[in-house]
C-alpha cells in the first residue's frame, strides 16, 4: 500500500519520528560533553584562585594549567559560616569530592547569594541590625578560604557574591598573611553592560586593589569603590565612569563579605 504523503497522519507520525530522533542526538551530545564542561568549569574556578594571590607569575596561567599548579600553592581549604565557626577543613592532601558540598572549592557563592542572602537582604531592607542577624541565624550561608603558600609566605584568597546593574557579580581576593591588606583580585560578572560594567574584569580596574587594607585604628574599613577621579585613600579605589550601579553591587559585596572574614581573622590567633 502506497503511503499517502499529504496526509495529515503522515505528516504528524514523521514530524513526531524526527523530533524523537533529534532530541535523542541532542541529548547524546549534552551527554558526552558534560564531563569536558564540568573539567572546564573546575579549572577555570582554580585559575581565579590561584590568579587573585597576586603573584607576578600567575598573571598569564591558563586554565587548562590551573589544575596541575593547584595544590603547588592552595595548602588549605577552610569553609566558615557566618558567626565565623570552621563547618569544613581540608588539606592538600585531600581530594577535592563533588559530593561533599562543604568543602570550600565546593561552595557556590553566587547559588547561595541567589537563594538565601539575596532574600533576607529584600526582606529587611534598611534594617542593618535585622538583616545580620537573619545572616547569622541561618545554615546555608558559608564564606570560603584557600590558605595559599608561595617561598614561606602565606596569602589568604576569599570570595564574594553580589548583584550588579542586571545580574550577579563575584571575586575572590587575595590577601597578605596579616590577612588585612589585598595583594590580588579577579572579579568577573554574569551580565553587565560590556564596555561599561564589564570592565571589572580589566585588569587597571583589578589592580586598583592590590595594597589596600580593610582595617583602619583596629576595626574593619570596607574598601569603597568611588566615582572616578576623587583622592584616594588606602580603603578606596576608583569606580568606572558610566557604570555606578556596578561599583555599588562590587561595593556592597566586599564589605558584607570581608567583614565576616575579617573578624574570623581577628579572633582566630592561629592564622
Amino acid at each position: 500500500m502506497a503511503i499517502n504523503r499529504d496526509s495529515n497522519v503522515y505528516t504528524i507520525v514523521f514530524a513526531t519520528i524526527m523530533v524523537v530522533i533529534v532530541g535523542g542526538l541532542l541529548a547524546f551530545i549534552a551527554s558526552s560533553l558534560k564531563p569536558t564542561q564540568q573539567a572546564n568549569i573546575k579549572n577555570e574556578k582554580m585559575q581565579n584562585i590561584l590568579q587573585a594571590i597576586g603573584l607576578d607569575e600567575m598573571k598569564e596561567l591558563q586554565r587548562n594549567d590551573a589544575g596541575a599548579k593547584f595544590n603547588d600553592f592552595v595548602k588549605r581549604r577552610i569553609t566558615i559560616n557566618y558567626n565565623g565557626e570552621i563547618v569544613s577543613d581540608k588539606t592538600a592532601d585531600d581530594a577535592i569530592e563533588p559530593l561533599d558540598k562543604l568543602d570550600a572549592f565546593n561552595i557556590n557563592l553566587r547559588k547561595e547569594y541567589s537563594r538565601f542572602v539575596k532574600p533576607i537582604m529584600s526582606k529587611n531592607k534598611g534594617n542593618d541590625a535585622a538583616i545580620a542577624a537573619a545572616l547569622s541565624a541561618s545554615e546555608d550561608i558559608h564564606f570560603p578560604i584557600f590558605v595559599c603558600e608561595n617561598n614561606g609566605e602565606t596569602f589568604y584568597v576569599l570570595s564574594a557574591s553580589g548583584k550588579g546593574l542586571w545580574d550577579d557579580v563575584w571575586g575572590y581576593i587575595g590577601f597578605k598573611s596579616d590577612a588585612k591588606t589585598i595583594n590580588g583580585s579577579v572579579f568577573d560578572h554574569k551580565g553587565e553592560t560590556p564596555g561599561l560594567g564589564s570592565i571589572i574584569t580589566e585588569a587597571w580596574f583589578e589592580d586598583q586593589f592590590k595594597g589596600k587594607t580593610i582595617e583602619e585604628g583596629g576595626v574593619f574599613t570596607p574598601i569603597k569603590v568611588l566615582k572616578p577621579g576623587k583622592d584616594l585613600n588606602n580603603h578606596q579605589v576608583d569606580g568606572i565612569s558610566g557604570a555606578t550601579f556596578t561599583g555599588v553591587g562590587v561595593d556592597e559585596m566586599l564589605t558584607r563579605n570581608l567583614e565576616v572574614y575579617y573578624n574570623f581573622f581577628k579572633n582566630n590567633s592561629e592564622f
